[in-house]
């Protein structure tokens, strides 16, 4: 996690626990002279789909060809932990994509980060945000399982109620039109998941985690397949500053797309 912090990647404080309690053999290092010289994640989050992320070589080993190795060497071991016929989802930068692509993943869609650095004025509070714990998991698990390709119930608990996270709903009507995560970064805070039925519930989402930012930096990651979610990163005024691109090993998952303004993470999925 250090490594990706030196990369600019951002991790989230409590990003290494929670990932290692989603799945402590999803990681694979390659080490010389008992040395770790690079990892990576390789998550399964179900039988039929898993997701590798946080994919490093030291510097000082760079270009002998066991990058290469290790990523094949996880890839292959993801692969033997899913069913036949599983899927599998990484974020690969521009720079890499060929290689993946020749590793067998055909690109999907672009990913792009937005930051941003002020907040906007005139925010809202509404009694419609609550806290997700009043959600209750079940319409938690529900809602989140239109926009990630398995039900992941034991990783909504440990996100949403990590430490000095900032874990939202929107209800009305006793019904859930969306949620979102934001999570302290080692800059600032990275909101995901964010989805919402739409524009207006994202809306109202992103501006109660300005409410709680202290002035801190905040960052998105966005799917260009949604472009209302663009539009409301163009309302703020957030820049784009870093991009990467969705790729999946195997058949593409369907989720409502529509609904997605924010993915999770682009280390696991």
């Amino acid at each position: 996690m250090a490594w990706a912090g030196d990369e600019g990647w951002n991790p989230g404080v409590n990003d290494a626990q929670a990932f290692w309690n989603l799945d402590p053999d999803g990681f694979l290092a390659i080490a010389e002279n008992d040395k770790l010289i690079g990892g990576g994640a390789i998550i399964r989050h179900g039988d039929d789909f898993g997701f590798m992320g946080l994919f490093i070589v030291h510097n000082a080993h760079r270009g002998n060809g066991l990058g290469r190795k290790l990523w094949f060497a996880r890839r292959n071991r993801l692969l033997s932990r899913l069913k036949d016929g599983g899927t599998i989802g990484l974020d690969g930068v521009d720079a890499m994509v060929p290689f993946y692509q020749k590793g067998g993943f055909t690109p999907f869609i672009r990913h792009r980060r937005f930051q941003l650095t002020q907040s906007a004025s005139g925010l809202i509070e509404s009694e419609r945000i609550v806290d997700v714990a009043s959600v209750g998991l079940p319409m938690l698990a529900d809602y989140d399982s239109r926009c990630f390709p398995v039900r992941r119930e034991k990783f909504l608990v440990q996100w949403t109620q990590q430490k000095n996270a900032v874990s939202l709903a929107f209800v009305k009507d006793g019904q859930l039109l969306g949620f979102g995560v934001m999570r302290p970064c080692l800059n600032g805070w990275r909101i995901g998941p964010l989805f919402a039925d739409s524009i207006e519930v994202a809306d109202a989402l992103l501006q109660s985690c300005q409410l709680s930012s202290k002035g801190m930096p905040i960052f998105l990651d966005v799917p260009d397949n949604n472009p209302p979610a663009i539009a409301l990163c163009e309302k703020y005024g957030m820049q784009e500053v870093f991009g990467c691109v969705r790729m999946y090993y195997g058949p593409v998952p369907l989720l409502d797309h529509r609904r997605i303004f924010g993915v999770t993470t682009l280390e696991i999925g």
